[in-house]
């Protein structure tokens, strides 16, 4: 059996198939207009979005994005990411993971291929215009020194504990 036919089909069994394997197909529908739905991977973007649990739909990205929103964008290295605008200067973009605390500098708009327009926890949708995102949105982008000052001292006592 060839391990590349993504149509072949067994009993017990799936074929994994990674965003390397359909970033390309996902360009090519965002390009027509069209939004694409899709289930991330990782933790960066915890507590928002659970692996395997949550999905996203993405669509075409405006012309600028602005502080708060998730577009899916491609590195250097060809890795396809999707984290947060955390600040926008001159241009470029600084993004960050919900659930990460390192920032992510000059990110060009010709490296974003979409945006997340909306996302399902279980059966329930939501918009990222809808004011209850909004609010989490406020509320978790802004505690964020507060949680990175958590975080380091949770980590200094682990430290001193585990010695």
């Amino acid at each position: 059996m060839n391990k590349n036919n993504f149509s072949t089909k067994t009993a017990h069994s799936a074929v994994f198939v990674g965003m390397e394997d359909i970033g390309e197909l996902i360009i090519e529908r965002i390009a027509a207009g069209q939004s694409v739905e899709l289930s991330p991977r990782g933790r960066s973007m915890l507590p928002m979005l659970r692996e395997g649990v949550d999905s996203v739909t993405l669509s075409p990205a405006p012309n600028r994005l602005s502080k708060y929103d998730i577009p899916l964008y491609r590195r250097s290295d060809g890795s396809y990411i999707l984290h947060r605008v955390v600040d926008v200067s001159d241009g470029k973009y600084t993004m960050c993971g919900d659930n990460q605390f390192r920032l992510e500098n000059g990110i060009d708009h010709d490296r974003v291929i979409a945006v997340v327009s909306g996302f399902s926890r279980g059966k329930k949708r939501y918009s990222t215009k809808s004011a209850s995102y909004r609010i989490y949105v406020a509320l978790w982008c802004g505690s964020r020194p507060l949680r990175y000052f958590a975080h380091r001292v949770i980590r200094k006592l682990k430290r001193i504990f585990e010695k």
